[in-house]
């Protein structure tokens, strides 16, 4: 064999090495695109974008899939400085910390706000399905009183 093609196939296994770890990593993140999905239908909804700003996520709403459902252009309802802002953009998910390591970490300690109601939640996330699906736990003072709703990571 000569010296290129046994470069060429070393290039190649190191790009699949680096997929591979790529994909892990992104398994044990909530930060990527999320489609939410109703409560009332089950079906996806919205778009969210998580971030990561210096150890904390933030999310953003990217855009919908139901693009002939009539809906807000902005938040009416928001109770703070967010009132009046475009939703497409609009910060939805802060100030969360991750708790604990690997396919156990949570991230908690950040805030949920509702755009259809205005209203703010604690919130608490947790990957499952092999980082496929986000539980988003939405509560008041104790997580026990809250209900979940399960985002699918977008393809």
């Amino acid at each position: 064999m000569d010296i290129r093609r046994i470069a060429l196939i070393a290039l190649v296994a190191l790009g699949a090495v680096h997929d591979v770890a790529a994909d892990s990593s992104a398994s044990h993140s909530p930060v990527g695109r999320w489609h939410t999905i109703d409560d009332k239908d089950g079906k996806p909804r919205g778009i969210i974008d998580i971030t990561n700003n210096n150890g904390t996520l933030e999310g953003r709403i990217a855009g919908t899939l139901r693009p002939n459902e009539p809906r807000q252009e902005t938040c009416e309802r928001c109770p703070d400085d967010r009132r009046g802002k475009k939703m497409l953009g609009l910060v939805i998910l802060t100030g969360l910390k991750q708790q604990g390591q690997g396919t156990s970490a949570t991230w908690s300690g950040g805030k949920i706000l509702d755009p259809d109601t205005g209203k703010i939640y604690d919130v608490k996330l947790e990957l499952a399905d092999g980082g496929r699906t986000l539980n988003v736990r939405g509560y008041l003072g104790i997580a026990l009183l809250g209900r979940t709703q399960r985002w699918q990571r977008a393809p």
